[in-house]
């Protein structure tokens, strides 16, 4: 327990350490301070003991790592620590910028440490503090580069949506001290059995707050915005481990009110499957990289909420092997999308440095040029779109496995629900494996579209390729030895099975362990097959063919990241709104012309952009009363204070 506070000391005292430092030591400091952290942490796990802190009048503050706490634990501390070491190379050239790079080192261990408070604490005034305080340091790390319009826009959003998500979470925590007498979490699971009939609005508030956060529909849309606009490492941070807090939130809840209904399994597995498919359906259409990026997490988001309701329907039905299965699912498929998609947006982020785009018909042969690189976007690719041997695929096969257990519990409204899930996730994964063939094949493959993809010259530096080797080496790990890694899990499954775990996670294990078996010797096969290819064409003599005074292709006849998917988007297109940018050709010579498309979120352009034009229109009523005479502002002081005294009294 010592070890993990000093781990948080160190985490805090690195960021303010590092001010003091030259602009190109603070990095380093930071990243040194956080990997020492982080192992310290990470070694306080078994020795973790309650401990209470007095803080009258919200009583004891009590700090807890039980298995749910002590999984995020090692996620966030491992993936900060290698986005904290990926950051001195990113951030270089930024080096001259002094405000930008100490308000950085300032602000990125503090989102570390609030996010192991976050997990830890089992007060909801001490936890409501510690959430705020993580979101107003992403907030500071969103903004990195607030020179730019479009990242102040962005980060006002997400501090917005984050604003608006903590009041749903104060209004469920609100109900439960209230019945409770308290504001320990203990506390609130022992006043359900009491008052059982609050379980649904406390979760629905609850669920609606933490949701915001993990990015759920249709509190989803500041996710787009706001990853895009922070640094990559920060982005993968945000994706990897800040938005599963929301799903940590969601999963205590649960925890607390012990045996959900009906009504909270149907919502969670609605919402689930329409996020799953809402956000990989507009992943497919981005040409940023980065807001590609985010969509799929939306999309993954989605999958772990399906992995929950697996998990609720066990409870509800008393089968604690699909409770097993579901809970299993859940964690891997939260530790596997923190590996893949931290190594997505860390080459998204190399990608950048050297282009300075996010476009992907910018782009195009950069596997010539970036070669670690390619190799690591591809790997990480091949683990999202769920593939074996890689640990995507380890994760999904348990989702469906869950599911498929599901369709034996005996209920006739549950049947059809499940069919369809099954269903969905069928088609989902297909559109996975067309958005990363894309975001693959037009980034990398072919020949450069752009002077930008063109004068690259090398790869990125060493410090930004060595924590990409790590995730990708993560991902092949547990992919060939799940088994070992899913000892890991089951801590978790305590707080929501009753009996019967050790032969149900035997019978995990021998499948995870017979999958992983099967996959090692289907690529040991087909390695011996190109051995032995090789071998017998060892002797053969090649020759150049001849391609009818044909040289070689460009850019112009080449796939471009629209037309790759427009077979398949087309027949979608009410689902979008598109904005088309057009200079159509003049003369018989025309110099430049160009056509354009972008795809804009529905949500936002007839929901959310209504809505602020109203306000903005409103509000422009009023623009009068701002006319800068000082007399005008005490009137107005004064008008509003006569107010609330006549409203006093007339309460009174």
């Amino acid at each position: 327990m010592v070890l993990f506070f000093i781990g948080i000391l160190l985490l805090i005292t690195g960021g303010i350490f590092s001010l003091f430092f030259k602009e190109e030591i603070k990095l380093k400091v930071v990243s040194i301070f956080s990997c020492i952290a982080s192992l310290m942490i990470i070694a306080s796990i078994n020795s973790f003991k309650i401990t209470s802190i007095e803080f009258e009048p919200f009583g004891q503050i009590v700090f807890e790592a039980d298995g749910l706490s002590k999984f995020f634990i090692i996620i966030i501390s491992v993936i900060t620590a290698i986005a904290s070491i990926y950051a001195n190379g990113y951030l270089k050239p930024y080096i001259n910028k002094e405000k930008q790079i100490s308000s950085h080192c300032l602000f990125f261990p503090l989102l570390s440490a609030a996010m192991l408070m976050v997990v830890t604490i089992q007060n909801a005034f001490a936890f409501l503090i510690v959430w705020e305080l993580m979101s107003l340091a992403s907030f500071f790390l969103v903004i990195f580069e607030n020179e730019k319009i479009d990242v102040i826009k962005a980060g006002i959003k997400y501090l917005l949506y984050m604003h608006i998500s903590v009041i749903f979470i104060i209004a469920a925590f609100v109900i439960m001290s209230n019945y409770a007498g308290s504001y320990d979490f203990a506390d609130f699971h022992k006043m359900f059995f009491e008052y059982p009939h609050l379980k649904d609005t406390v979760f629905i508030l609850a669920f609606i707050g933490f949701g915001t956060k993990a990015g759920f529909l249709p509190m989803h849309n500041w996710l787009p915005d706001a990853h895009p606009a922070a640094p990559s490492h920060v982005s993968a941070v945000m994706s990897a481990v800040m938005i599963k807090t929301g799903i940590y939130g969601i999963l205590r809840v649960l925890q607390i009110i012990n045996q959900p209904t009906l009504l909270i399994g149907y919502i969670v597995l609605f919402i689930s499957v329409i996020t799953a498919i809402y956000g990989i359906i507009y992943a497919i259409n981005q040409k940023d990289i980065k807001k590609l990026l985010a969509y799929s997490s939306i999309e993954n988001i989605g999958l772990i909420g399906i992995a929950i309701s697996i998990i609720i329907f066990g409870m509800i039905y008393n089968e604690n092997f699909v409770t097993l299965v579901g809970t299993t699912a859940c964690f891997m498929h939260i530790l596997n999308h923190s590996i893949f998609k931290s190594l997505l947006f860390m080459c998204a982020g190399s990608i950048y440095l050297k282009t300075h785009t996010k476009n992907i018909e910018q782009l195009g042969g950069l596997i010539k040029k970036m070669p670690y690189t390619g190799i690591f976007l591809l790997v990480a690719a091949i683990a999202i779109c769920a593939f074996p041997p890689l640990n995507g695929f380890i994760s999904e096969f348990l989702i469906y496995a869950g599911l498929m257990y599901m369709l034996q519990i005996k209920s006739s409204t549950l049947f059809i629900p499940v069919v369809l899930t099954i269903a969905s996730l069928a088609l989902v994964g297909t559109l996975v494996i067309l958005t990363m063939s894309k975001l693959y094949s037009i980034s990398f493959l072919g020949n450069p579209r752009s002077e930008k993809s063109e004068n690259v010259s090398s790869d990125v530096p060493i410090s930004m390729l060595i924590p990409k080797g790590i995730l990708a080496f993560l991902t092949l790990i547990i992919g060939i030895s799940a088994p070992l890694i899913s000892i890991i899990i089951p801590i978790t499954s305590f707080s929501y099975i009753n009996s019967g775990l050790t032969f149900g996670y035997m019978q995990i294990i021998m499948m995870l362990t017979f999958i992983s078996i099967i996959t090692i010797l289907f690529f040991l096969f087909v390695f011996c097959l190109i051995m032995i290819k090789n071998f017998l064409t060892k002797k053969t003599t090649k020759y150049i063919t001849w391609g009818c005074g044909y040289d070689k292709g460009n850019n112009h006849i080449q796939y471009t990241a629209s037309s790759y998917v427009s077979p398949f988007t087309s027949i979608l297109t009410p689902l979008f709104k598109k904005i088309f940018d057009v200079k159509k050709p003049k003369g018989l010579f025309p110099k430049d012309a160009h056509y354009m498309s972008q795809v804009e979120d529905v949500e936002e352009a007839y929901i959310i952009n209504p809505i602020l034009k109203f306000d903005e229109k409103f509000l422009s009523k009023f623009e009068r009363l701002q006319d800068g005479n000082i007399q005008h502002y005490i009137l107005y002081g004064l008008i509003f204070l006569i107010l609330i005294l006549a409203g006093v009294v007339f309460i009174g």
